[in-house]
């Protein structure tokens, strides 16, 4: 019979592409994948990898049992649920992953909440980008994420995978106190043309956001600096460099040298929660959806 650790290896390198990403994917060592491939391999008297330049391929006999394989991952999953739907409880390991600010504004509380009503549920939380975030739902690596977008940079959903909407996140621009726009009650797209931004780096949904939102008024920010971490931008601000964009969620007390002036358009992210459909039935799944959206409400904000 054949070992499920070990197709969930082979199926983990099919998916991401190298032993590596699957080692990263699985919590494992590259090294502990390989010798998982190597017992299936003998187990199989198959060669399910072979060597490409410096990386990996399936063979076809690898590539016929990495299909098997997610059937099989995609079974027992649903008996698990079924398992869990029956006992009525939330029990067992639930891995969900958030982007920055709602791991940091919004999962503490949920986090008390479960534990509190659901001592049994074994929540795993890890900080992650939307579009990741989504992915790794679909792949089965989270049992759930919360992400988010803007109504003018949409975030795609995979097949099989559903989600709720949580709420709406608004968002400022953050200026220097000592800048000519700090005073205004609100400001426009063409009272910020030819400033030097800090925002996000390209690829992100709040950089596509920003860049949309000024093409869209005929205007081409200039992103002179891109930092990843809202502190790291919140200290060139504090020196008087720059202008930025930050959502309110997660954000807390500004630096009395930085002001938060509202922008019209009012950016608005739409925050979700996400989770593989097949696992809606999960009494664990229902359970942290509950306390998200109970949660909402008592979100860190600014």
């Amino acid at each position: 019979m054949l070992d499920l650790g070990r197709l969930r290896a082979l199926h983990a390198v099919a998916t991401h592409g190298s032993v590596g990403a699957a080692a990263t994917a699985l919590g494992y060592t590259p090294s502990a994948v390989s010798q998982q491939i190597a017992k299936l391999e003998r187990e199989t008297r198959s060669t399910l990898l072979e060597r490409r330049g410096r990386g990996v391929a399936l063979t076809d006999a690898g590539f016929l049992l990495a299909t098997t394989a997610a059937q099989v991952l995609k079974l027992v999953e649903e008996a698990e649920v079924t398992l869990e739907e029956q006992r009525g409880a939330a029990v067992g390991e639930l891995r969900i992953g958030a982007f920055a600010t709602a791991a940091r504004g919004l999962l503490p509380a949920a986090l008390v909440a479960l534990t509190r009503d659901h001592p049994a549920l074994d929540v795993r939380l890890v900080e992650v980008d939307p579009p990741e975030g989504l992915e790794a739902v679909a792949r089965g690596e989270l049992d759930m994420a919360v992400t988010h977008d803007w109504v003018n940079t949409p975030l795609a959903v995979p097949d099989g995978v559903s989600r709720v909407r949580l709420g709406e996140d608004v968002a400022d621009v953050l200026l220097p106190v000592s800048h000519r726009l700090a005073a205004r009650e609100v400001v426009e797209p063409e009272d910020l043309a030819g400033e030097r931004w800090i925002c996000q780096p390209e690829g992100t949904i709040c950089h596509d956001w920003l860049v949309n939102t000024f093409r869209g008024a005929g205007l081409e920010p200039d992103l002179a600096y891109r930092i990843a971490e809202y502190e790291t931008q919140l200290a060139l601000l504090a020196k008087g460099i720059g202008v930025a964009l930050l959502p309110r969620l997660g954000r807390g007390e500004l630096p009395a040298v930085v002001r938060a002036v509202p922008f019209t358009p009012t950016p608005t992210r739409r925050v979700f929660a996400v989770w593989r459909t097949q696992a809606t039935r999960r009494p664990a799944v229902a359970a942290t959806l509950a306390a998200l959206h109970g949660c909402w409400g008592e979100r860190s904000t600014a």
